[in-house]
């Protein structure tokens, strides 16, 4: 065996080899795809069904809770060899709460109108289960990095779901995408859509298609 075939065999997936088996890379993918904190984990649900009434408010939601959970890890990981293992978690919830604090004043100084939308769902992404277990479970074990490129992931793929929901939602239950018409004005509206019952339903759906293509995935 000469030494470009050892090369090859050593590579283990041509070019991309090293990015498939990296580990820093593999943190930021599998929120987008293999743990995704909607479709695969099915956590932090009251956003999900709250605010997804239109593609806006979802958008505004999951940008919202994905910077306070890339800057939560960023600050836990940087701390966890100074912060007492008894007091963890109010110090992560301390954390948490401080982010959360600066991005709901943010809000209110962009938008009013987005921030009477939102209304106290921003308030309540201190105790978003999403981002409270990252910090505990992977920011407080790893370092700078590996927490901020898992952050990225998760807040990616939790923006993501909440988009798919919202604009499915907004489109069927308005006739309208990001508040831009859509439909003909002849289209009749599917209230339902835009009521919690339509966020159910909407849910059931793209769990049902994300499992679909994820076993297709698998499969081949």
């Amino acid at each position: 065996m000469n030494g470009i075939d050892r090369i090859d065999k050593k590579d283990n997936g041509g070019m991309f080899g090293f990015l498939k088996n990296s580990p820093s890379t593999d943190e930021f993918i599998k929120g987008l795809w293999r743990e995704n904190p909607i479709f695969v984990q099915v956590i932090g649900m009251c956003p999900v069904l709250a605010v997804t009434n239109t593609a806006v408010n979802a958008l505004a939601m999951g940008l919202a809770t994905a910077l306070v959970l890339v800057m939560s890890n960023l600050l836990v990981s940087l701390l966890r060899n100074f912060i007492p293992k008894q007091v963890r978690i109010a110090s992560y919830i301390l954390i948490i709460a401080t982010f959360v604090t600066i991005i709901d004043y943010a809000i209110q100084s962009i938008s009013v109108e987005l921030y009477k939308s939102l209304g106290a769902f921003i308030s309540l992404i201190v105790v978003n289960c999403l981002i409270l277990s990252r910090a505990e479970a992977f920011a407080s074990k790893n370092g700078t990095l590996k927490s901020v490129l898992d952050a990225l992931g998760m807040g990616i793929g939790f923006v993501f779901a909440l988009l798919c929901l919202g604009a499915v939602r907004e489109l069927l239950g308005n006739g309208t995408l990001f508040n831009i018409p859509i439909f003909a004005d002849a289209y009749q509206e599917w209230i339902i859509m835009i009521l919690p019952a339509g966020g159910f339903f909407t849910l059931a759906i793209w769990l049902t298609v994300f499992n679909y293509f994820k076993l297709k995935v698998k499969k081949s």
